[in-house]
């Protein structure tokens, strides 16, 4: 597995995470990659922040299933699909600006403190999968990308 496509998933995963998640009758549905790609950027706002309102009023059960979903579907994904949401994704937080960063870095945190320990546990075994699927090369790669962001 690549090791952009990796990053790309567990940041994905820790993003859909972190984003708070209590009883609703339907399950969350995972967004379709190519419906998402033609979304305007307004669109994906909009999107996003009605699928984290879902995932607010979602189960913990619940929360997981989408978690799975998601991990599936971008698992599922012809590798040019997978490096256009790579390429959205990085072009996205470049045009941020440093405060927005930040806000945004506050608000996975905050969601992080809001995590019941279970949650926390659960995440923290996802990322340490993921790791462990990495080659020692990606690691470190990662590991430096860190360092200088």
């Amino acid at each position: 597995m690549p090791f952009r496509f990796r990053h790309m998933l567990s940041c994905c995963l820790l993003a859909l995470a972190t984003f708070g998640l209590p009883a609703q009758a339907a399950p969350v549905p995972v967004p379709d990659a190519q419906e998402w790609q033609r979304l305007t950027p307004a669109q994906r706002l909009q999107r996003q922040a009605d699928i984290r309102e879902r995932l607010k009023r979602a189960t913990p059960q619940e929360r997981q299933e989408f978690r799975e979903r998601l991990r599936e579907l971008l698992v599922s994904l012809p590798p040019h699909e997978r490096q256009a949401l790579i390429d959205d994704a990085r072009e996205r937080w470049q045009a941020m600006s440093p405060q927005e960063k930040q806000r945004l870095a506050d608000e996975r945190r905050e969601k992080l403190r809001e995590m019941t320990p279970a949650e926390r546990r659960a995440l923290l075994r996802e990322r340490r999968e993921t790791l462990e699927r990495m080659t020692p090369a990606e690691r470190r790669a990662l590991r430096e990308k860190l360092r200088t962001e």
